[in-house]
């Protein structure tokens, strides 16, 4: 019995060092080159040697932190962890993410939890402020002969709240609801909340990614319209193109966005609901020369052969996905990631409509700045 004890304690020691030494000679080996990142963030790099006194003291520290990044079989251990806290505990391994029902997720950064269970409510101070610099700006482009649109894109949380956890409450009245009343009620501005829209077309089919944050074609398209037909009052020449003139597709797609935040694109997967064109489109991108699938990009340029008028587009994240579908209706495009109007652009442009897109949970964490009022001061 005493030597079988022994015989136990040396194998839990061996074990112990195995365990200990395996990740180190794993990665002496590179034996995990081939798994894909399971972390939606750069890892650390491999430190730059210079002989000084400041590079050789932030030598270690470097060093630690490049093994703590690359060990062997890390990605698969975060990987499984993340598996484990979402499917056997159900949880989401990651405080950005909220695991919903049936499989969706939801984005919890960035405001997005606190515009769901919208408290605190905008203040009247806050309400004037979007009310005063979005009159001014309508007012500027008005005097310029342009036409203007305020578009609010609706979160997933708000078109599709039935797969939201039940434990987070929401408020009666949100801070769309509050800026939208308010802006109907006192300016002139023409402001577009498409949640009446999505929500309609959602019966029909789903509208958004449920993997992803943003909407996926069929949902982006239905704002397109939407944005198109109101614009289409001042600039006749525009007409929103006809949902037959695309094929819907089903394309079954590994984990998005926020499969990515939890770390499991590989493992997470959805069926994405594309819409094809039956004939060529007309757009050609000019910027950038190398564009991505989802048109993720600080700046895009768009020009067509189809005589329309030309435009610039403020946007966020949520605007790429109205690329596509705005591209064909207009001479000249110009997209720029950034949610407030710069008046400089526009001038350079000269474009004859200005389309300013803001995702809704952006109302609270982020107030619109008075480019026209700054301008003006500075003349």
């Amino acid at each position: 019995m005493i030597r079988m004890h022994s015989l136990v304690e040396r194998m839990i020691v061996a074990i112990f060092l195995a365990a200990l030494c395996l990740p180190m000679i794993g990665m002496m080996l590179n034996l995990d080159r081939d798994a894909p990142s399971a972390e939606n963030r750069t890892l650390a790099e491999w430190p730059q040697l210079r002989w000084d006194e400041p590079s050789l003291r932030a030598l270690p520290e470097q060093l630690t932190r490049y093994f703590e990044d690359h060990f062997a079989f890390r990605q698969r251990l975060v990987r499984w962890q993340a598996v484990v806290r979402l499917r056997a505990l159900g949880v989401s391994p990651s405080k950005a993410v909220i695991r919903g029902r049936d499989g969706w997720l939801f984005y919890a950064d960035d405001g997005a939890l606190e515009d769901y269970a919208s408290a605190p409510p905008l203040t009247d101070a806050e309400l004037e402020q979007w009310r005063s610099t979005l009159q001014d700006t309508s007012d500027w482009l008005r005097v310029q002969g342009i036409a203007y649109a305020f578009v609010i894109s609706p979160d997933k949380h708000a078109i599709y709240q039935e797969y939201m956890p039940g434990t987070i409450r929401r408020a009666a009245v949100s801070r769309i609801d509050q800026v939208v009343s308010h802006l109907r009620r006192h300016s002139t501005v023409r402001v577009l909340d498409l949640r009446p829209a999505l929500l309609a077309a959602k019966a029909g089919e789903r509208i958004y990614h449920r993997t992803d944050t943003h909407w996926n074609d069929r949902g982006a398209f239905v704002g397109y319209q939407h944005i198109v037909d109101a614009l289409a009052e001042d600039v006749p020449a525009l007409r929103a193109r006809a949902r037959s003139t695309f094929e819907p597709v089903v394309m079954r797609s590994a984990g998005l966005d926020l499969a990515g935040m939890l770390g499991l694109t590989e493992v997470l997967d959805e069926d994405d609901l594309v819409l094809v064109r039956r004939r060529p489109g007309m757009a050609r991108i000019l910027e950038p020369p190398h564009p991505n699938r989802r048109l993720m990009h600080p700046r895009i340029v768009t020009e067509a052969p189809n005589g329309g008028p030309r435009a610039v587009v403020f946007m966020d994240s949520f605007g790429a996905g109205l690329v596509p579908f705005l591209s064909e209706d207009f001479s000249r495009a110009v997209y720029l990631w950034q949610t407030n109007m710069d008046p400089l652009v526009v001038m350079q442009e000269r474009p004859q409509v200005v389309i300013q897109e803001w995702v809704g949970r952006r109302l609270s964490t982020l107030l619109p700045y008075n480019s026209v009022r700054e301008a003006s001061a500075w003349r």
